[in-house]
């Protein structure tokens, strides 16, 4: 359910339902890990090296993440790549169903049902 129209034409014990479901796909919680992954390739500033020429070493995985300063690249070894992947896009998912509860609890505000 994406739009308000469609919360609007649900009854006030369809919005409950809808919320709690939301509510229980809440449990991986602990898992969250907000940014992005990126796969970029480096120069090791050796000379002669290939990658001097062009050739870049990688592609190495990095999970971008936004801090109070800005943005920062964390290198992310292969071995966890799939492990962190799983817990951004739990993050994704976490967040969605957050927005859409907030929705559900402005609509029953709205009808004066908010309880």
């Amino acid at each position: 359910m994406r739009h308000k129209d469609q919360r609007a034409r649900l009854t006030e014990p369809q919005l409950r339902t809808r919320r709690t479901l939301l509510a229980r796909r809440l449990s991986d919680v602990q898992d969250m890990l907000r940014g992005s992954l990126q796969r970029q390739g480096r120069r090791c500033g050796k000379a002669g090296c290939r990658c001097s020429e062009g050739e870049l070493h990688g592609p190495y995985t990095y999970l971008s993440v936004q801090t109070s300063t800005g943005r920062r690249l964390l290198y992310i070894p292969a071995e966890a790549v799939d492990e962190v992947r799983r817990r951004v896009e739990a993050t994704g998912r976490i967040e969605a169903a957050l927005t859409e509860i907030s929705a559900i609890n402005l609509e029953l505000l709205a009808r004066g049902e908010l309880t």
